[in-house]
């Protein structure tokens, strides 16, 4: 497969740069893997993570440009942690960041997971399952 092996970043714009940044790092415990300032036109950007995994977030800001809330309260990111002890501690860990879950849209995230909302309103699952 071409793209086996390869890096994955999902990218997105936010309003609010430094409130994403702390929910998904002091929040979730990831780590600032990157960042820059007034690129391109004045795009400022982050990258989360965790480092050596080939996967990252991207939030990105362009100055003096709106792109609003999330669009639908069903856009996730899906954390599965199959150890229970893992999971209840970073469910703690938001909570005590000020994070309060929020049931999910989708009743089935409910079952074996908690929902938290971003500061843009997607949502994040921490879900206490492993995934096949």
């Amino acid at each position: 497969m071409i793209l086996q092996g390869k890096t994955l970043r999902v990218a997105r714009p936010t309003d609010k740069l430094d409130e994403v940044v702390r929910f998904y790092t002091q929040g979730l415990g990831l780590q600032i893997l990157g960042s820059f300032e007034n690129h391109e036109g004045g795009f400022d950007g982050v990258m989360i993570g965790i480092p050596g995994v080939p996967y990252h977030l991207e939030f990105t800001h362009q100055r003096g440009h709106y792109v609003g809330r999330a669009p639908t309260p069903d856009n996730l990111i899906v954390f599965y942690l199959p150890n229970h002890q893992e999971w209840q501690q970073v469910v703690e860990q938001m909570k005590a960041t000020g994070y309060e879950p929020i049931p999910s849209y989708n009743p089935y995230w409910d079952k074996n997971g908690v929902t938290f909302e971003d500061p843009d309103g997607y949502r994040v699952v921490l879900q206490n399952a492993a995934w096949d």
